[in-house]
């Protein structure tokens, strides 16, 4: 396997991960506490990996981790969250899956990666597929719900496009500096969830077990090795990765859930595989930028945490 393979391949961890989220939320989480369940992501994970690392934010590094920390968790999961609520689950999965397009235009305007044809119609064939497998008949929109979703899907691809141009600071990993976003970000929802939830609720040991997973399986692990990647690959190239979310959501859903899988699913998931795939051959990766790391649940996780509301809202 070449090194680029197999950054590919650990970076391809992080949205397989996230498209687990569906089958936890309904199997361990309690119903109807979104807001509550992206706080216990970020802020456990946030906090953890600023124990093991030891490091805090220095001089202009505060504002820019809460500037990050805000764009690619504490202004993500609540946009997201209303748009999941007021658009049916597949239109919020649609809606959101044209983060990598946004992702190509604050690249070339802010990273000077210059979109090609090939990364367009990529973009658009991957939002296609996803179609496929998440949409479903009869769906209606919602003004405000595609506003929402649409909003989610810049403040993602902003976060990714701005964490990749300012870099990391001298000496500091890309251990820390994910949890300082995770942290700032948990500390933008901690208020939101509050007071629009209520106090938390009453917690079961499988509560608390698929908690724990999210937290650090779903979130600090696979943050870590999703900045890892875009700090190795060009953005457009990495949010192409984000179909694998979906995909893996839909085959947990048919293989432990007993959810039917049409010809039309499985049509989708080709096409947006392929799309994926195809992103990853021979694309224009630009020069390394010295500490650059890159960071947020991009398209990928918008369409797995899409999913995931969907599920809470039974």
């Amino acid at each position: 396997m070449s090194r680029k393979a197999a950054v590919v391949a650990l970076t391809a961890v992080a949205p397989i991960s996230w498209g687990s989220t569906y089958f936890v939320t309904t199997e361990f989480l309690p119903p109807d506490r979104p807001l509550f369940t992206g706080l216990m992501r970020a802020l456990p994970a946030g906090l953890a990996l600023l124990a093991l690392t030891r490091k805090l934010p220095q001089g202009a590094w505060w504002w820019k981790s809460a500037v990050l920390g805000a764009l690619n968790i504490g202004a993500f999961f609540p946009l997201l969250f209303l748009a999941a609520y007021r658009l049916p689950g597949g239109v919020a999965a649609v809606v959101g899956s044209v983060g990598p397009l946004f992702v190509v235009g604050l690249a070339a305007l802010f990273l000077g990666e210059k979109p090609t044809v090939k990364t367009l119609l990529t973009a658009v064939t991957a939002a296609f597929g996803v179609s496929l497998v998440v949409l479903k008949a009869g769906a209606a929109f919602d003004l405000i719900g595609v506003g929402a979703g649409l909003l989610s899907s810049l403040s993602m691809s902003a976060g990714i496009v701005f964490t990749k141009r300012w870099g990391r600071p001298e000496g500091v990993g890309a251990l820390a500096v994910t949890g300082w976003q995770l942290t700032a970000g948990g500390l933008v929802i901690l208020p939101i969830a509050f007071l629009v939830e209520g106090a938390p609720p009453a917690l079961t040991g499988a509560n608390l077990a698929g908690y724990a997973y999210l937290a650090f399986g779903n979130t600090a692990i696979s943050y870590f090795l999703w900045f890892r990647g875009i700090e190795r690959l060009s953005a457009s190239s990495a949010t192409l990765l984000g179909p694998l979310s979906p995909i893996t959501a839909a085959v947990i859903g048919w293989v432990a859930l007993g959810q039917a899988l049409g010809a039309v699913q499985v049509l989708g998931m080709v096409i947006a595989f392929g799309a994926t795939l195809a992103g990853q051959l021979n694309p224009r990766t630009p020069k390394a930028v010295k500490g650059s790391f890159s960071s947020t649940e991009k398209n990928a996780q918008e369409v797995s945490m899409d999913l995931e509301v969907s599920a809470v809202r039974r």
